[in-house]
Formats: structure tokens, sequence, C-alpha cells
């Protein structure tokens, strides 16, 4: 076993349920369940949520407070222990500290990577600064530039990028169509498959 691996993961959809999904159903406006999974474009799918939230006079408050009611994926908490144990994680998202703080707290404060929203004294959301472009590629590239080996496992289009250039990746609870479309990535539905299919690579 190296100990030059790094495991990268996906946060929303693999170890915690889709944010913008649960404010969605909170507030009851559809538009708002739109993913990296239907939008492969963050910067046009992060300005259409900003449209939404400005329309409806909602800010950064509503959203933690729907956050506060998300607990992670059930054995989420577990799998990310057991993996832990027999190597480096990091978890990469295209998620915002602002939203990622309580969900770091019920899965046992693993690193994460990820965004920051621009918020206004009165909470009202105004723009989001990406950490750098492509940001899950750009990390998992960076990593192997200083030695590291990486394995990737995501859901969605934005994880795409990183499960690619790594030494191994996975989709894990992906969609049908991402998975016909990348029909060479090994699809997984449940954690034991994935921590099984990491451990075989480690």
């Amino acid at each position: 076993m190296s100990d030059m691996n790094i495991v990268c993961l996906d946060l929303e959809g693999v170890l915690v349920p889709e944010i913008w999904i649960a404010f969605a159903e909170a507030t009851g406006i559809p538009e708002l369940k739109r993913t990296t999974r239907d939008e492969p474009d963050y910067d046009k799918l992060m300005n259409f949520r900003l449209n939404i939230l400005k329309e409806h006079g909602l800010g950064l408050k509503e959203i933690q407070d729907t956050i506060a009611t998300i607990e992670p994926l059930e054995g989420a908490k577990e799998f990310l222990d057991s993996l832990r144990e027999m190597t480096q994680v990091l978890i990469l998202s295209d998620t915002f500290t602002q939203f990622a703080k309580p969900l770091m707290k019920r899965l046992g404060w693993p690193t994460i990577f990820c965004n920051t929203l621009e918020v206004a004294e009165d909470g009202t959301i105004t723009g989001f600064r990406m950490r750098c472009e492509k940001s899950k590629y750009t990390t998992v590239r960076a990593l192997q530039s200083i030695g590291f080996e990486t394995i990737a496992s995501g859901d969605s289009h934005n994880d795409l990028g990183m499960i690619q250039a790594s030494r191994a990746g996975f989709l894990f609870k992906s969609t049908d169509a991402i998975k016909a479309e990348y029909p060479e990535i090994p699809a997984y539905e449940t954690y034991d498959e994935l921590l099984a299919a990491i451990k075989a690579v480690l």
C-alpha cells in the first residue's frame, strides 16, 4: 500500500444530500433543484441560482437554516471513517465554506477544499469566488505535481475532470445519463462497493 495516495471525494450527492435540492424543497422553488448533474457550466448554474434568490428575497441565513436540518447520507460517516483509516482523504467540492461547516462537523471534520460566497451585511448573497478554475481537476493535478497519486470519486459533470485525471476514478450514485456517456468509468451505488474498489487500488 503506497502512502503517497490521496482519495479525492465530491461532497454533495456522495456524502451529503444536494444542498440546493433540499433548499428547493424547503422553499417550494422547483427551479432551485437544478444541480451540476443537469448543468455542466457551474458559473451559469450559480448565476441562475443567485438571480432566483434575489427574486424571492432569500439570503444566506435561509439557506443555512435548511443546511442545519441536513444529515449526511446513511452510512457516509462510517464510510469516511473507514477510508481515513486506510489513506488520506480530501473532499473537493464546488460548494461554499458558508454552507460546508455544519456538514463537516457531522462528518467528523474531514478536510474540505471549496469556494466562498460574497455576502452583503444584510445577508444577501451578492456573488461567489471560485478557489481556482476547474477547481477539482486543478487540485488533483496540483496534488500529483507534489508527488501524490490521486483516486477520485463523484457523481456529477464537474467531477469528471478529477476522475479522468486520477490513477483510478469511480462514479458514485451518478445519473443514468452520465453513466451511459462514460461507460469506461466504473460506477457504484453503495459505500461498501466504493470502499472495496478504492481498497483494491490503494
